[in-house]
């Protein structure tokens, strides 16, 4: 397949007709740079002005798709135009395309333009100078520059400038595509932050409201249903109660109030006797330090709270055991409960207790593993985490 020469551009196509209809003109009204008489004429005759007019013209209109090769052409026309009369336009036309190279051609052609126009201007001035000894010999060095130079030191400038910008507007599009993605994870990471709290406030009470309904229709014992509705109320009111506290904070954005506080580990008491309130044989065992960091005791307090949640919904009959020790700078958390077949009524599970559980963790750079184990009486369901006890930031 064959490779289509690039088209030119609508405007350098306008500007190359321009060009040719200005120096038709200026031909037409005798209007030439040199005398036919003048020494430097070889080539005499009005019509070999319009031979460099008309090729300038056309590398005019190739300004911009082929800069290199429209400056060497153009550059040999303006050779054939210096040995004629001349023509003003051809000479402009010149000047444009040497301005077109530097900034539309590569780097490498833009940076050799700009050093040789000046080399040809330095030359231009110093050897007339040299030869002739006669101040006007400058005015050689001034058209060169004129024609050369400054059309190249122009086109660097606003070559630089337009590089610049370009950088500036990458610079900004990355500077937003960074805030978008940092913006999606903290949406992101806060609807998980939410999602497990919202899970660990109401999945206690909620599993205890539907094992002890479920209990109270399998049974037709007064006292039995009387037992479990009022279980049921506790359950309900607790939860609920949970429950605007989380709306609260969500919707408390005046900062004016403060937030409830975050549960402690000092509230492990209270929640081992919730458990046993829902029907559970817990037996507490804690030794750890007083001053934990509040993110430690954040996370121990809802890993022992979900594991509690988890023998409510799961384990068998037994003894639950929640076990706490704070060795070599390490809060170590275990929390077994008897493991198999459960008779009697169960609640459903996702499985997102243990996967908000191993994320809080993973968020204090712990370590979590959960699973069945044997052990003397049977296999247990065992829940260990460790939690670094450090002052500063979590992960």
């Amino acid at each position: 397949m064959a490779v289509r020469p690039p088209r030119p551009h609508p405007f350098d196509v306008r500007a190359a007709l321009a060009g040719l209809l200005g120096g038709l003109l200026l031909w037409g009204l005798h209007l030439a740079t040199r005398p036919a008489h003048d020494p430097i004429v070889l080539l005499d005759g009005r019509w070999w002005i319009l031979l460099p007019l008309v090729v300038t013209a056309a590398c005019e209109a190739l300004r911009r798709t082929l800069p290199r090769t429209a400056l060497l052409v153009g550059w040999a026309a303006l050779t054939v135009d210096t040995i004629t009369q001349g023509n003003l336009v051809t000479l402009v036309m010149f000047t444009d395309l040497v301005y077109a190279a530097v900034l539309y051609g590569p780097p490498a052609t833009a940076r050799r333009v700009l050093w040789v126009s000046g080399v040809l201007t330095v030359v231009g001035t110093v050897v007339p100078v040299a030869i002739w000894q006669v101040p006007k010999a400058v005015l050689i060095g001034a058209v060169i520059g004129l024609v050369a130079f400054m059309p190249a030191a122009t086109g660097w400038i606003v070559r630089n400038h337009r590089d610049a910008a370009e950088a500036a507007r990458l610079h900004a599009e990355q500077t937003a595509l960074l805030a978008e993605m940092d913006r999606a994870q903290a949406v992101v990471a806060e609807r998980a932050r939410m999602a497990r709290e919202l899970h660990d406030l109401v999945a206690n009470h909620l599993s205890a409201i539907a094992i002890h309904s479920t209990a109270a229709l399998s049974l037709d014992d007064p006292g039995t249903s009387r037992q479990a509705l009022g279980v049921i109320r506790e359950n309900s009111v607790e939860g609920l109660a949970e429950m605007r506290r989380l709306i609260g904070i969500l919707r408390d954005t005046g900062g004016d109030k403060e937030p409830s506080a975050a549960p402690t580990l000092d509230g492990l008491g209270a929640l081992v006797e919730g458990a046993r309130t829902n029907g559970l044989d817990v037996t507490l065992d804690a030794d750890h330090g007083d001053t934990l960091p509040a993110p430690v005791g954040l996370a121990a307090y809802r890993i022992v709270q979900e594991s509690l949640t988890n023998a409510l919904k799961h384990a068998c009959p037994g003894r639950v055991t929640v076990t706490l020790r704070q060795p070599n700078g390490s809060l170590h958390i275990a929390v077994t409960s008897p493991y198999g077949d459960r008779p009697g009524p169960s609640a459903p599970g996702s499985g997102a207790g243990l996967v908000g559980m191993r994320e809080r963790v993973a968020l204090l750079d712990g370590t979590f593993e959960s699973g069945p184990e044997s052990a003397e009486h049977g296999k247990i369901w065992v829940v260990r985490a460790c939690l670094p006890v450090t002052e500063g930031e979590p992960a």
